[in-house]
């Protein structure tokens, strides 16, 4: 790694959820580099081990666990060997979701369960298996990835914006119960950021989302681990229950 571990995140153990590609792989590699031990999750276990594998060659620490997020037995499992292996789960990282996109006249109950099952009972499963963890070692840092969308909407998103939207309740309301035993509980929002799924819309869809950002640009999958890293650090440890917007001012 280019940077020397963070002697604040040494020793410590992280979980990242869809780690396996774009936003949670950043995430997942970024947080490597201050010194934990992060163990990548994800249902593709062969782009997880080859995350793993970068971060390691990069001088990190990384381990693979596959995991469907939305079934609660699975999540619990992954938690409980974590915590059995290492006696410890000190950072969360709900960030794996999915996207069925259509207009809601059109949306199938499929569509919008599927969304609903990865983006919002997944951060549920993963929160509800982690926090009994936490508050016995009375520390913890959780940090679950919502959206622009979920505060803003958008149209034939509305499966999407629900579940983002109740990830932004979900945090509030677990911040209030753990906050006395020094586990925070917080969002980042991203706006649009430049992945792979991103890069593949169209010209013109490109430039419409761009006029919306004051900024005149994207952002980065580093622009929304930076903010991850900085809720997950000591510095944030009197910040909890809040809504980090990483959006270029595309909505305030």
């Amino acid at each position: 790694m280019d940077a020397k571990p963070n002697p604040t995140f040494s020793g410590r153990i992280a979980l990242v959820t869809g780690a396996s590609q774009g936003i949670g792989e950043t995430i997942a590699f970024e947080l490597a580099k201050e010194g934990p031990l992060v163990v990548l999750v994800d249902i593709q276990r062969e782009k997880l081990e080859a995350v793993a594998e970068r971060i390691a060659r990069s001088g990190g620490r990384a381990s693979v666990q596959t995991a469907d997020v939305s079934r609660f037995d699975q999540a619990a499992a992954v938690v409980e060997g974590v915590v059995g292996e290492h006696r410890r789960l000190d950072y969360l990282v709900n960030n794996a979701g999915i996207t069925r996109d259509n207009l809601l006249m059109r949306m199938r109950e499929e569509e919008w369960d599927a969304v609903l099952a990865v983006n919002l009972k997944g951060v549920f499963n993963f929160c509800r298996a982690a926090i009994r963890p936490m508050i016995s070692s009375r520390f913890g840092r959780i940090v679950n990835i919502s959206s622009v969308v979920g505060v803003m909407g958008n149209a034939g998103q509305a499966n999407y914006s629900a579940s983002k939207a109740g990830v932004i309740g979900l945090t509030k309301s677990l911040a209030r119960e753990v906050a006395g035993r020094e586990v925070t509980v917080n969002c980042v929002a991203p706006g649009y950021i430049m992945t792979a799924m991103t890069e593949s819309l169209p010209e013109a869809v490109k430039k419409a989302f761009l006029e919306m950002i004051p900024m005149k640009r994207m952002g980065t999958p580093e622009d929304v681990a930076q903010a991850v890293k900085f809720l997950l650090s000591d510095q944030a440890a009197y910040i909890t229950g809040q809504v980090i917007h990483v959006n270029g001012g595309m909505y305030t």
